[in-house]
């Protein structure tokens, strides 16, 4: 069976492509929509990488055509978890999410919410996690999202897995 460019296991693949600039993402969504793709999006801190978040993405990756990721910034995650955070800056954290198969677009946002990064992406689909629900998403967020006709869908969390409890375990068995 022939191959094409990029396929196989010796396939080039280069993260940094995969990381764009907010400003970048108007043109790059239009073209993604003249090329008739659902846009699915999620986001978050990513700050350490665990079996859960892959679980998500890959649930909602099967939401559509292509993965879009917002990605706080350092400054926007230490607003949301506290002055310690994040532990990898944010170049890290893109590369290493852009490294997954599942994601396509990996866009960094320096906002505590992902509303101006919502506004620009204009998702078909809007994927957010278990320990949200309708009620408790920010309504600007979900005011944008089903404005441009998109819809909102909540994954079930991975029972165990969060990133909290990966950093309670770090610390407790740590020697001091």
């Amino acid at each position: 069976m022939a191959r094409g460019p990029g396929t196989g296991s010796h396939a080039s693949v280069n993260t940094r492509t995969k990381i764009i600039d907010l400003s970048e993402l108007p043109a790059r969504r239009q073209a993604w929509r003249s090329n008739g793709m659902q846009v699915v999006a999620t986001n978050g801190c990513f700050d350490l990488l665990h079996a859960g978040h892959v679980s998500y993405l890959e649930a909602a990756r099967s939401q559509g055509d292509l993965l879009l990721i917002g990605l706080n910034s350092d400054a926007s995650v230490r607003s949301l978890k506290g002055p310690a955070r994040p532990l990898n800056p944010e170049e890290d954290r893109a590369r290493v999410i852009a490294a997954l198969a599942c994601v396509d677009a990996v866009c960094i946002f320096n906002e505590t919410r992902a509303v101006h990064f919502l506004e620009l992406a204009q998702p078909d689909v809007y994927v957010k996690g278990g320990d949200y629900t309708l009620e408790t998403l920010n309504p600007d967020e979900r005011r944008i999202v089903e404005s441009a006709g998109g819809r909102i869908v909540i994954l079930p969390m991975v029972a165990g897995r969060s990133t909290t409890a990966l950093l309670q375990k770090m610390m407790s068995s740590s020697p001091e």
